[in-house]
């Protein structure tokens, strides 16, 4: 077994005293391997507890490294236990549209109801009253309220989703009515609606101790059945606040102002000290309570990269992008997560340009594709669509298709192309970060050469951009990224100690580029010149280009 290092020691010591515990676990700093130290800890002391994990993968793995004195498991297991089963047969269901259970709440078939400049139809309201239930199950509230309306692309102004929660909030307080009933009803029952259940409940979780990883992405209902467990079991969280980067759909940093001792690891066991020190630029971006440390036995550079590994995008749009690019130079290319979700999107574009509605809920309020690509180019929200609707004009829907049918397994594939969110917890040997990644828009200030001063970096794409860029464990090429190169957050160090060119000067050292720059595109390709867009980040050699920043997931 290895040495623990002082980190991890001084977690154990802590673990033993019983004490609540705040565990800041930086990118590849052993922290399974910690988890495993404090349950082999509890056994020895003679204490039973639980292992709460992110998913069901997590926590099998767990159970063959842990002790038997340590349940591990997921929230979901234990709200299963409690309260699921008795909905079995209702989640054993056959599936169906959501339209069709509009209907049986009540959305007639044909409704069309104006919002703005948009027609929300009858499967608009239906997936939005059955998505509005979902996000309630994941809040720790007990009633369902406008704010668990989730806006829609094209209406995303306050205004109009007033208005669109006045339509939706009848029929989604209507639909978890109806999942009361275990026996009976028309919307299908899933997981997260036993697991709400099971928190309105106010359960108490048995145990000495209760171990909650990836804590920095705990839903709140998740967090506030956790938090109500401190009168009899010690509490300890574990995680990276600055990998937070699921809030879109819910999730919150429960680490953050929790009642216990900080501790942390920051030492690297997957690169070394060069990444390292990209990673903590981001890191003091972010303010992140810790730095990391790369280990001085691996080295890891930061050039370009022809041919990666792995190619992380921001967004599925930017995926597709890098799909077909990759494709077109004959390499065997791989999806994380797989072709489903980009083929739909795909499809729902081609019903689009054939002149019918989809219900694809990215594209559900669009009439016509020239409504589309209107948004996409002249409203800043929908700027990230801007890359589909070029390929498409381009390539065409069939074309997309058919790229899409050509991807491999992983297992045999030159290449894997991944979202930043699905490459979370994943590493490559090569990684290349791909252009859709967006700087920050440029400010109405100009600097002393009379180029515009470019704006604060946004916290969430900080944190994602460290999620990305720590993905790396021999060769990182940051890519589109490059734009922080010459921002003045991009050096971590004290204004005082700033030289006045060192922006300059990495920018001719990494080959990259800012606001109002010129700059190498690294995109595997050849090398190609390309304007930085006003939003901040490099523009696309193949034309496509993304505009305003954005902070959306993963499209």
């Amino acid at each position: 077994m290895n040495i623990p290092t002082a980190e991890q020691a001084a977690a154990a010591d802590a673990f033993r005293a019983g004490s609540p515990l705040v565990i800041q676990a930086g990118a590849g700093t052993g922290k399974t391997t910690t988890l495993a130290m404090l349950a082999h800890e509890a056994q020895r002391q003679r204490r039973q507890g639980r292992y709460i994990a992110f998913n069901r993968a997590i926590a099998r793995d767990a159970t063959r490294t842990f002790p038997t004195e340590v349940a591990c498991g997921t929230a979901h297991a234990l709200a299963y236990t409690a309260v699921g089963r008795r909905y079995a047969a209702r989640m054993n269901a056959p599936r169906q549209s959501g339209w069709r259970t509009g209907a049986a709440l009540g959305i007639e078939d044909g409704t069309s109801v104006r919002v703005g400049t948009r027609n929300v139809n009858n499967k608009a309201l239906s997936y939005t009253a059955l998505r509005t239930v979902t996000r309630f199950c994941q809040s720790a509230d007990r009633e369902i309220a406008r704010h668990h309306v989730p806006p829609l692309r094209g209406a995303e102004a306050e205004p109009l989703h007033e208005q669109l929660a006045g339509l939706v909030l009848p029929y989604a307080r209507k639909a978890w009515a109806d999942l009361q009933h275990p026996d009976r009803g028309v919307v299908r029952f899933e997981h997260d609606h036993y697991l709400k259940m099971w928190a309105l409940r106010e359960p108490i979780i048995p145990g000495d101790f209760l171990l909650l990883d990836e804590a920095q992405d705990t839903n709140p209902v998740v967090e506030q059945v956790f938090a109500a467990q401190r009168d009899h079991a010690q509490l300890v969280l574990v995680g990276d606040s600055a990998q937070a980067i699921y809030g879109w759909r819910g999730a919150r940093d429960v680490m953050t102002g929790f009642d216990g001792r900080q501790l942390s690891l920051s030492r690297s066991f997957r690169f070394g000290p060069a990444l390292a020190a990209e990673a903590n630029r981001w890191l003091t971006i972010i303010g992140a309570p810790i730095r990391l440390t790369g280990s001085p036995l691996l080295e890891t550079e930061l050039s370009t990269v022809r041919e990666p590994q792995a190619i992380l995008c921001r967004s599925n749009v930017g995926a597709m992008v890098e799909v077909i690019r990759q494709l077109e130079a004959d390499r065997r290319v791989a999806l994380a997560g797989g072709g489903e979700a980009l083929s739909a999107l795909a499809r729902a574009a081609h019903d689009l340009d054939a002149g019918r509605r989809t219900s694809h809920p990215e594209l559900m309020l669009f009439e016509t594709w020239a409504e589309l690509r209107e948004y996409a180019e002249f409203d800043p929200a929908g700027r990230d669509l801007l890359p589909l609707v070029e390929l498409v004009d381009e390539h065409g829907t069939q074309a997309l298709l058919r790229a899409l049918a050509r991807l491999s397994p992983e297992e045999t594939a030159e290449v894997t192309v991944s979202t930043a969110h699905r490459a979370k917890g994943r590493e490559w040997e090569s990684v290349r970060i791909a252009d859709d990644f967006t700087g920050p828009d440029d400010l109405d200030e100009h600097g002393e050469d009379g180029a515009p001063l470019p704006g604060p970096i946004d916290i969430d794409e900080a944190r994602l951009a460290y999620v990305a860029v720590t993905r790396a464990r021999s060769r990182l090429d940051i890519g589109g990224l490059s734009w922080i190169n010459a921002h003045p957050a991009g050096d971590p160090r004290p204004a005082d100690e700033k030289p006045t060119e060192r922006a300059d000067a990495r920018d001719r050292d990494h080959g990259g580029g800012g606001a109002g720059a010129r700059t190498e595109c690294r995109s595997g390709a050849p090398p190609v010149t390309a304007r930085v867009t006003p939003a901040g980040r490099p523009g696309d050699p193949a034309g496509v280009t993304a505009g305003a920043r954005t902070t959306r997931r993963d499209r």
